[in-house]
């Protein structure tokens, strides 16, 4: 095989017990007598002693590509590397695993972003930054020594960051990218593991700045999850450490408490000149919150590349067009592209439902949702958003009737397809089983290109639903609810854990499938880009979190963003590019122009 391309294999979806070894009996170079494909035996140091082992010295490459059509279950990827790639990667895994080249670079006093897809070598970056992971550059038969790992980054903008990473003189706080492990981990209250962490005295003016009062003295496992993202934010922070990984600051929170941690970081890394590092995929954060940006791109699983750090505006703008200018590579081939007039125009469908005014309340002195009557109509995806803590979850258990109101009917005669805000999966089976459960069009044409394909399901057909990650399970969630037939499609929260291109092509699928099938979709999120791409009109939760909330009558998107952001103080603009939105930096010229004229979601 040529240098530039690798061979990967999937030891999670490589089962020989379950084939004829297809790979190996019709691999080229095999019948000619060579030992390109064979069995890694009972001395290897990765895998099952019967899997399968590719000789990348043998191999033809992709041009012959002939094991990745026979494999029955998806687990052969040969792969061309890009003709740019001069240098060896920073890390491989193993014979036949993944490959990362390039690491971000972090910088004193600056927030560094690094955008790309789920899968892509971001934590595993990460992990070599934190002294983690030592980088083998390739090499993983015989690891080099430092002092070789140091010499290959001579010259560079890393040199003086892995000499201290070598000598230990490098201290890291990491944030974790799934918070919701934090209770499998730690045993007591918030209280108790903040003050276990803060090393600074830092934590009464960070826990106030997060609104963390409420639950410093509640159990870690009675959170939620977007308290849960908030403490183990504030556990980083309060640290003294030289650098700061943060992986995922978004999830679980709302647009009002997403800006209020961009904040924070940028000024701990201002003010008291702290190095941070942020993985995210909510691109108007991102915007807000770093000074420079790593763009990643590659083959999820097989191979990544981060490039060296480009501004944070040309970095977005270039991943969503799918081409990178300094790199000169096009790393998708369709572009991201957002509307480039004002919010989209308000469907005339006629009208699915009247729901009247409801309320629920959880007790005397708990936690009241008062919800003003209004229409559904037919045909149109509504947006719902709001503040966390103030209801949204709780008006679609009423709708669905997993909550009952106090005052008015919530009984809609409606069949509801319903997709709750935390995806918890206890069934011991696999994915396609499942799916095939809830619909007799699973494997149809239709499915597999409007549901499965977007929804990239293809590769985890054959996994337990127990076994899968965090963005896994959301995609299968949304495939599930979609798949249902029902009169209305409710969804909460479908845009968690999705990298930025998942989050496009679901938001796709949920849009087509509104259209195709006639089908009515709420739709629960506080990622602005999603409800930006999917929602014709908005509903709006305001009030006092977790003591009061109200709803107010779906509205169009224009007014209810105007709304909802004036609430928070925030205003967004349109790139002049891409037409994507942007927060407007707090008090600037922009900023308080659209403020004076009330124009919060984009001037028109």
């Amino acid at each position: 095989m040529a240098d530039d391309s690798i061979a990967v294999v999937d030891l999670e979806r490589c089962q020989p017990d379950r084939c004829n070894y297809e790979c190996k009996n019709y691999c080229p170079p095999n019948r000619t007598g060579k030992e390109c494909i064979t069995l890694r035996g009972e001395e290897t140091d990765e895998g099952q002693p019967d899997q399968v082992r590719i000789s990348e010295e043998i191999c033809l490459g992709e041009s012959c590509g002939i094991c990745v059509e026979k494999c029955p279950f998806d687990a052969i990827e040969i792969i061309n590397l890009p003709q740019e790639l001069q240098d060896d990667p920073a890390h491989r895994y193993g014979e036949n695993a993944f490959s990362l080249y390039g690491l971000p670079a972090p910088q004193e006093g600056k927030v560094t972003g690094i955008l790309g897809p789920n899968g892509i070598g971001k934590t595993t970056a990460v992990r070599i930054l934190a002294g983690e992971l030592e980088p083998n550059l390739g090499r993983h038969e015989e690891p080099p020594a430092w002092d070789d790992v140091l010499e290959a980054y001579r010259g560079t903008e890393l040199q003086d960051y892995i000499a201290d990473v070598r000598d230990g003189n490098v201290t890291v706080a990491r944030k974790p990218q799934y918070v919701d492990q934090i209770p499998e981990q730690f045993d007591g209250n918030t209280r108790q593991l903040l003050e276990s962490t803060d090393e600074r005295g830092a934590l009464e003016e960070i826990a106030e700045r997060l609104s963390l009062g409420p639950v410093m003295d509640q159990s870690i496992e009675d959170l939620s999850g977007g308290e849960l993202q908030r403490v183990a934010l504030a556990a980083t922070l309060v640290r003294d450490t030289d650098f700061y990984f943060l992986d995922e600051i978004t999830p679980y929170l709302d647009i009002g408490q997403r800006v209020t941690a961009a904040r924070l970081i940028r000024e701990l890394a201002e003010e008291e000149n702290r190095s941070m590092l942020v993985v995210e995929h909510d691109l108007a954060i991102l915007d807000l919150v770093a000074d420079t940006l790593h763009v990643a791109y590659g083959e999820p699983g097989a191979y990544g590349v981060i490039t060296p750090p480009k501004s944070v505006r040309n970095g977005i703008n270039e991943y969503l067009a799918g081409y990178l200018d300094n790199e000169n590579m096009r790393i998708r081939q369709d572009r991201i592209e957002f509307e480039e007039h004002a919010p989209r125009t308000a469907t005339r469908g006629d009208v699915l439902v009247d729901y009247p005014d409801l309320t629920k309340s959880y007790g005397d002195g708990e936690f009241t949702l008062e919800v003003e009557g209004g229409q559904i109509r037919e045909n149109e995806v509504l947006g719902i958003v709001g503040p966390n803590g103030i209801g949204k979850s709780t008006f679609a258990n009423l709708l669905t009737g997993n909550l009952e109101p106090d005052e008015g009917n919530a009984d809609l005669d409606l069949d509801i397809s319903y997709k709750p805000q935390y995806v918890t999966i206890d069934q011991h089976m696999r994915v396609d089983a499942f799916l095939s459960s809830i619909t007799d069009q699973f494997g149809s044409s239709y499915w597999n290109t409007e549901i499965a394909q977007p929804l990239q399901l293809e590769r985890i057909m054959e996994q337990n639903l127990s076994d899968l990650s965090g963005g896994e399970r959301q995609r299968v969630a949304i495939a599930a609810c979609l798949s249902d037939s029902a009169d209305l499609y409710l969804l909460d929260e479908p845009s968690a854990h999705l990298d930025v291109e998942q989050r496009v092509q679901a938001t796709s699928a949920i849009r087509r499938y509104a259209e195709q099938q006639d089908a009515t979709v709420m739709v629960i999120d506080h990622d602005i880009y999603t409800i930006d791409l999917l929602a014709d009109r908005l509903m709006v939760f305001d009030g006092e979190p977790a003591v009061r909330g109200r709803a107010s009558p779906p509205q169009s998107m224009r007014a209810g963003m105007n709304e909802f952001l004036a609430n928070l103080e925030v205003t967004f603009r349109r790139d002049d590019r891409t037409s994507r939105p942007r927060i407007n930096k707090p008090d600037s010229q922009l900023d308080k122009e659209q403020k004076s004229e009330g124009e919060y979601y984009y001037a028109p």
